[in-house]
């Protein structure tokens, strides 16, 4: 299978090895993601080749390897959000960044969280220094 995606398209296999390619800009001396709005024509080639690879490895499983590796997917981030605790010397911005790409993910695979759920879990992961707050 690596031959032929290097055959197909040699970026595809380096998105597929490395990860996909999300557009950013520096803002205050960190990299934070674009929002769509701010899009321009350099950073829809990267985009087109992720949404590229995507499709070669869908369409490159079958559908019971597909939900295999779906499940696997949902296993590792529910096994992140059980142990999500805020990280020492972190700020709330982070941490709570932090958990939002899991939960995102999650939801995106169709694991979903109730909001209820969500706040009690970010109140229990808050270190004992924040508890008088």
């Amino acid at each position: 299978m690596t031959i032929f995606i290097q055959s197909l398209d040699y970026q595809l296999w380096i998105i597929i090895t490395n990860g996909p390619e999300i557009p950013t800009k520096i803002v205050d001396g960190q990299r934070v993601l674009k929002i769509k709005s701010e899009y321009n024509d350099h950073d829809y080639k990267p985009l087109q080749l992720n949404a590229k690879a995507k499709h070669v490895i869908f369409c490159a499983l079958s559908s019971s390897e597909f939900n295999r590796v779906k499940d696997t997917k949902i296993n590792r981030l529910m096994h992140d959000y059980e142990l999500f605790t805020m990280l020492e010397n972190e700020n709330i911005s982070s941490m709570y960044a932090r958990f939002n790409d899991i939960i995102n993910a999650l939801k995106g695979l169709g694991k979903v969280y109730t909001n209820h759920e969500l706040v009690s879990k970010i109140l229990r992961c808050l270190p004992k220094s924040w508890k008088p707050k």
